[in-house]
């Protein structure tokens, strides 16, 4: 998978609207393959995941109590959701004082663009080695932006 020559933001959220994600890659859209986690949470949202460790994500939250956040598995991450509709935008990490994310697909405007969802098993994975894989494949330095986004 070759890079873009320059990057582009993909735009998304919630279905109410109150969660928005900005998610900027360098990734053609049609190489980025979702990935589809078999765990039961997942699953019952549908949710298969996208990122680019030289990306770059923010989430704009309007007022806290519209994010909401919770733990599954091995409470390692924070699944991050809409306290207004229910759906799942992004899953989160906190490593070494950096927020690292992967971004529900399927929040993206531009989701049909992308390539085939691959299956995944992290429950198969040791707590390490899924702390380990996410510091590798996920994107760093994901930032939670109070307030609405910019209109581009």
């Amino acid at each position: 998978m070759q890079p873009a020559e320059r990057s582009i933001t993909l735009h998304g959220g919630c279905h109410c609207g109150a969660l928005r994600i900005e998610f900027r890659t360098r990734l053609p859209v049609a190489d980025i393959a979702p990935r589809a986690c078999d765990c039961t949470f997942c699953q019952k949202h549908g949710a298969a995941y996208v990122s680019d460790p030289a990306g770059e994500l923010r989430i704009f939250v309007p007022e806290p109590e519209a994010l909401r956040s919770c733990r599954q598995g091995s409470e390692a991450a924070l699944f991050r959701l809409c306290s207004r509709c229910g759906v799942l935008v992004a899953v989160t990490f906190e490593h070494d004082n950096r927020l690292f994310a992967a971004v529900n697909a399927r929040c993206l405007d531009e989701w049909a663009g992308l390539a085939s969802s691959v299956p995944v098993s992290p429950r198969l994975l040791s707590p390490e080695e899924k702390k380990s894989r996410w510091v590798q494949l996920w994107i760093p330095d994901v930032e939670l932006v109070p307030g609405v986004p910019p209109i581009a």
